[in-house]
């Protein structure tokens, strides 16, 4: 009798899920999708993996989430592999190179597991159905605009990121330098250096650019690691505040930074509304449904004087759901 009762259950959840359409995700009928973070742990994807969850149970699909502890491709590969041996009905993925994922991923395509990216890309423009981030460019000019305001407009300004060869940070460092050729002439751009994400070596740039430059006016960091470096250098040389700094993302511990002067404005995606939509374009390319090719989602630039309104705490990230 047990076994009846689960196989009715079983036969219940299926319809349930697939609205009926029994087979579109394989031999169970039962969308199946995993979520493979850039960083599993960090509040960025985990505020995405609360939105692709969310949305998951909304729409009656199973979503299973998995990532590497470190920003790179050779933590990541294995993780898609094992992913592509389980044979989901789909994968969301935010591939931390846009060179080396594009063989895994192209392995997964060929098992005709519909892929969307998410947050970052690869240069393979037949890899992903759907292509979701933040509009970087758009925040690389905001996070330009931002600074110059707090440099008032003039003085000499230093780029750190991660590494060349992650489409997210390229982005916005792009859009950061053509915001200020084109509408800051008054800042003197002394180029990106970077910090392969650790915040040591953030550190020493910082430490290097002063060393140099006494008067540097502004730094614009393109994630965590690297304006804590950043901060942690300026701090020790009695710059925090003199020497002003934009960053990106708003997870607990950049907000930290903000209310304690460390940086003086921050520039925040929407990664729970990435998930989301990731997950609707994966369960529209499971059942065979329109599926759009390219979703921008916006960014807010968030400061001491705004991070307390309501509708600015909304967009800041979460450890967990």
């Amino acid at each position: 009798m047990r076994k009846v009762m689960a196989a009715l259950g079983a036969a219940l959840l299926t319809v349930t899920a697939c609205g009926g359409q029994g087979g579109e995700a394989g031999g169970d009928g039962q969308i199946r999708i995993t979520l493979v973070q850039g960083l599993a742990g960090e509040e960025f994807y985990e505020t995405m993996a609360c939105g692709a969850r969310a949305k998951a149970k909304e729409l009656g699909v199973t979503l299973d989430v998995q990532g590497p502890q470190k920003f790179d491709p050779t933590l990541q590969t294995p993780i898609v592999n094992s992913v592509v041996a389980s044979k989901p009905s789909a994968m969301l993925i935010a591939p931390t190179d846009v060179k080396a994922m594009i063989a895994p991923l192209t392995q997964a395509k060929q098992q005709d597991i519909k892929i969307i990216l998410v947050d970052t890309v690869v240069e393979d423009q037949s890899i992903g159905l759907s292509r979701i981030s933040t509009d970087n460019l758009k925040g690389g000019a905001a996070a330009a605009k931002a600074l110059s305001e707090q440099v008032g407009g003039k003085g000499k300004v230093l780029v750190i990121s991660t590494d060349p060869g992650v489409s997210t940070v390229d982005a916005r460092i792009k859009g950061f330098e053509e915001e200020v050729k084109a509408n800051h002439r008054g800042i003197a751009y002394l180029g990106v250096q970077y910090s392969h994400n650790d915040v040591t070596e953030a550190s020493k740039i910082v430490n290097a650019a002063l060393a140099k430059d006494s008067d540097l006016a502004g730094v614009f960091a393109t994630n965590l690691n690297s304006a804590t470096g950043a901060g942690s250098a300026l701090q020790q040389a009695g710059k925090l505040g003199q020497v002003k700094m934009v960053g990106f993302d708003a997870g607990p511990a950049q907000v930290k930074q903000l209310k304690d002067g460390v940086v003086q404005a921050l520039i925040a995606q929407l990664p729970g509304d990435i998930g989301a939509k990731g997950v609707e374009q994966a369960v529209a390319a499971v059942r065979g449904q329109q599926v759009t090719p390219s979703i921008p989602t916006d960014a807010t630039i968030v400061t001491a004087q705004n991070v307390d309104q309501p509708e600015v705490q909304k967009v800041l990230y979460k450890a967990g759901c």
